[in-house]
């Protein structure tokens, strides 16, 4: 039954398994030069006083191959559900080879556990390799990143270590038992894919942010945490974006970032800026101040005004624990899936 079940499927694992073993190869003989490459210039821009300039330097160089590694990665689980997971059953079930196997000896029990064990083992340890390769050479990348590309971010956080064999397991269960529902293999991997996006979307947007309690903590402004600045010409008013990023807490998972004002109230963001009142002052914030001294001084100034930023986040120490709650809530899943086909194949298919 293996050998028959290898047969029939050797074709799509060597495909995908030549693809990862290639983008692999690629990672691992340029995962030391770019180790190398942030090592040297970490220790030169600490010397030097300039770090900021060189993570963003250093970013944007890479920023491509960045996005694009991470992007593979989170396709992965889904190209395995579309591809091996929804047509694995439908075909047989569309041809009726099925029938076939069972009078010869073959359970349906034990036909549907070769199938679902031998393959969904490939599509888990070809998905956890693939993981913890991207987190291994994506380390200085992740070190160097913008607030939004963070490590605890969603599209990032999904693309590193235990959390994609996660996904592919639960995406090859899902498309095997949704083909056994539609028993037709187009519509199965249509059906498939809208839900493994659904719960995906899910996940980060509605689960995720409560496995533990957040962070929230204030802080002054700065460069840190602050983007652009504005000075008002007309009026004792400065505009100020406020970043989704806390000073001191790189690679962390900002949930909200905003302005209090010196009563400690949330000031309303006015589109993408948020307004301060420098009425009274006729420092570098104010209009005859001109922004004489440079942004520095125009936080220190909003600072001794008693504005601070308020930030709620999921620190870079929650990464793995993140990691592991978050694979065994894709587990659970793909065990109540595994049971449910179960129960399809006893009671309904024929």
């Amino acid at each position: 039954m293996i050998w028959l079940t290898w047969r029939q499927f050797r074709g799509s694992a060597v495909m995908t398994a030549a693809v990862v073993a290639v983008c692999a190869g690629v990672l691992a003989l340029t995962g030391p030069g770019l180790a190398d490459h942030y090592a040297q210039g970490l220790a030169d821009c600490v010397a030097d006083d300039t770090c900021d300039r060189f993570f963003d330097l250093f970013f944007d160089e890479y920023q491509l191959l960045f996005v694009l590694v991470g992007f593979v990665l989170l396709a992965l689980p889904a190209f395995i559900g579309l591809f091996w997971g929804a047509p694995l059953i439908t075909r047989e079930l569309e041809s009726g080879t099925h029938l076939l196997a069972w009078s010869q000896g073959v359970g349906r029990v034990r036909w549907l556990a070769v199938k679902l064990g031998f393959i969904g083992l490939i599509a888990v340890g070809m998905a956890c390799v693939a993981g913890l390769v991207v987190t291994w050479w994506s380390r200085p990348l992740d070190g160097s990143a913008v607030p939004e590309l963070a490590q605890m971010t969603p599209l990032v956080f999904g693309a590193r270590g235990v959390v994609p064999m996660g996904y592919a397991a639960f995406a090859f269960v899902l498309g095997v038992t949704v083909g056994m529902l539609v028993r037709r293999t187009l519509p199965a991997m249509a059906l498939t894919l809208v839900v493994f996006v659904a719960v995906q979307v899910a996940m980060p947007t509605l689960v995720r942010p409560h496995f533990m309690a957040p962070v929230t903590t204030t802080h002054e402004l700065g460069r840190a945490n602050m983007g652009g600045l504005h000075i008002q010409q007309g009026g004792g008013e400065v505009r100020v974006s406020v970043e989704l990023a806390v000073p001191g807490e790189g690679g962390a998972w900002v949930l909200s970032s905003r302005l209090l004002d010196p009563s400690g109230k949330v000031v309303p963001a006015d589109g993408q800026e948020t307004p301060v009142s420098v009425s009274g002052t006729s420092g570098p914030c104010s209009p005859q101040g001109g922004g004489g001294g440079g942004p520095d001084a125009c936080w220190a100034e909003i600072n001794g005004l008693g504005y601070r930023q308020q930030a709620v986040y999921h620190p870079i120490e929650r990464f793995w624990p993140f990691q592991w709650i978050e694979t065994g809530i894709y587990a659970a899943l793909t065990l109540g899936l595994t049971w449910f086909s179960f129960w399809l194949i006893r009671r309904r298919l024929s």
